[in-house]
């Protein structure tokens, strides 16, 4: 009977906010009632206990209040903010989750509430509630923050730097120094436009638009031997470049026994060249100044190929074939160069004078 009294007050201690009985409700069963019939007892206890019951169920079948989260973190009480009292109860409103961009740990779970003597963990919670609803506090310290991820502004990529305030990629820079430079040259500051040239190629070796104004600026300004180191710098870099390679020629067969070295530069970029007559025709004068006689009426008749009425080139293979010992294709090609009509008044002059010279010979 005395565990029946205990079970009943501590249901009508819960069902009122200040923890006291009602008067006039469920009261405990003295202990001088003892004396009353079995039957009396038996029939009162049942019904305490249906009483019980439905008092049970009621509570349970009150909405859920969302339980308290408790800091389990290892900073000190002090570290945690205090959180703003709530001038007035409000219904607890579901939390709206967001998605996060980023799939993150999962929070651990929030600990069951401290327990005291002869509660249980719903009891504990509803507890908590009521003292929350009523004071507007929670009964324990308020759970410590989450730490926030700081999300901070990309830093720049080692590739990048910032101009006035703006992430510059090294192409941008590259052509920003370009532009500058043909800025310069336009202003007609010469010295300023050939230090920025320069400085643009240190940043792109193969950048070939500096390349071929700072050459012309260095010819200009005759400086031929650094024009020329400009040229087979690129000339390295890429040798798919063959008006490179013709003016690199061209300065090399300024040189004494130059000769040489501008067919080792017209050879390297002449599978470039394949289609190119002009190309061509250059080998083939460098060849015939260096006697390779052979070699040269070869790639003037590759020249000619593309371009057939090019009297300048007739000539040229004339030369190449007599001096091959093939005086009747000489001829022929004297004869083509003249009957063209296109040659300047000293050049014609010189066919006519061969043209005679090969009649004399037969």
């Amino acid at each position: 009977m005395s565990l029946i009294n205990k079970m009943l007050q501590d249901l009508d201690a819960r069902g009122t906010p200040d923890g006291r009985g009602d008067a006039g409700g469920i009261r405990s069963v003295p202990e001088r009632e003892r004396g009353v019939s079995r039957v009396l007892v038996f029939g009162g206890a049942a019904g305490l206990t249906a009483v019980a019951i439905a008092l049970g169920w009621v509570y349970l079948k009150r909405p859920a209040v969302p339980p308290v989260l408790v800091s389990v973190a290892s900073t000190p009480p002090a570290a945690a903010p205090v959180p703003a009292p709530v001038s007035a109860p409000a219904p607890a409103a579901a939390p709206v989750v967001s998605p996060a961009p980023a799939p993150v740990a999962a929070a651990p779970l929030a600990p069951e509430p401290v327990l005291q003597a002869g509660e249980t963990v719903a009891s504990a919670k509803m507890r908590d509630a009521e003292i929350r609803r009523i004071t507007g506090k929670p009964a324990r310290p308020a759970e410590a923050p989450v730490a926030k991820v700081a999300v901070r502004a990309a830093a720049p990529a080692a590739s990048e730097r910032i101009i006035d305030g703006k992430q510059v990629t090294p192409q941008q820079r590259v052509e920003n120094e370009y532009r500058r430079a043909l800025a310069q040259l336009q202003d007609g500051r010469v010295a300023e436009a050939l230090l920025g040239l320069q400085q643009t190629l240190q940043l792109d070796p193969r950048h070939q638009g500096a390349r071929e104004t700072l050459v012309r600026l260095l010819l200009e300004a005759q400086r031929p031997d650094e024009a020329a180191r400009q040229l087979q710098l690129s000339l390295a870099l890429d040798p798919k470049q063959p008006a490179q390679a013709m003016m690199l020629a061209r300065l090399q067969l300024d040189k004494a026994n130059g000769g040489a070295a501008a067919l080792d530069t017209l050879t390297r970029s002449l599978p470039y060249a394949a289609d190119n007559g002009e190309y061509h025709a250059f080998l083939a004068g460098v060849l015939q100044r260096e006697q390779r006689y052979r070699e040269a009426s070869e790639h003037y008749q590759q020249a000619l190929q593309a371009a057939p009425d090019n009297s300048v080139w007739w000539m040229g293979l004339g030369i190449a074939l007599q001096a091959d010992n093939h005086p009747a294709q000489a001829r022929q090609a004297f004869e083509r160069a003249r009957g063209l009509q296109t040659l300047s008044p000293q050049l014609q002059a010189f066919v006519e004078r061969k043209l005679v010279q090969l009649a004399a010979a037969r």
